[in-house]
């Protein structure tokens, strides 16, 4: 039984319009991001996220999404491994988020990794 949680697109939507205390983590490649982000995410590719593991959970909770979802749970299952809490995946990924009607910014209209 995995420690993390999977979360909707409906889920997600309501939980970034509430504003919640959590830290959105795109773990796609670089050509995946630029067709878009789901916006206040940051972007960090898979291979590159345990060298970010000490910054990224001094976040109150992190939701990790890829493309369709099995990447994103692969670094919630590291992250949850390593003792982290409060950690989620987006089931479905982007390909979810965008059947579910929720729009994307530019990369660069999402947040940057630096000081996390």
């Amino acid at each position: 039984m995995s420690k993390y949680s999977e979360i909707q697109a409906k889920d997600l939507y309501e939980m970034l319009a509430e504003n919640a205390p959590l830290l959105l983590v795109d773990v796609r490649n670089d050509d995946e991001v630029a067709r878009g982000i789901i916006p206040g995410a940051i972007h960090i590719p898979l291979s590159t996220l345990p060298a970010q593991y000490d910054s990224l959970t001094k976040a109150d909770a992190i939701v990790f999404y890829c493309h369709s979802g099995i990447r994103s749970a692969h670094a919630a299952d590291f992250f949850t491994s390593k003792g982290a809490k409060n950690i989620s995946h987006l089931i479905g990924g982007v390909l979810a988020w965008g059947r579910a009607g929720y729009a994307f910014a530019a990369k660069d209209e999402g947040k940057t990794n630096n000081g996390i």
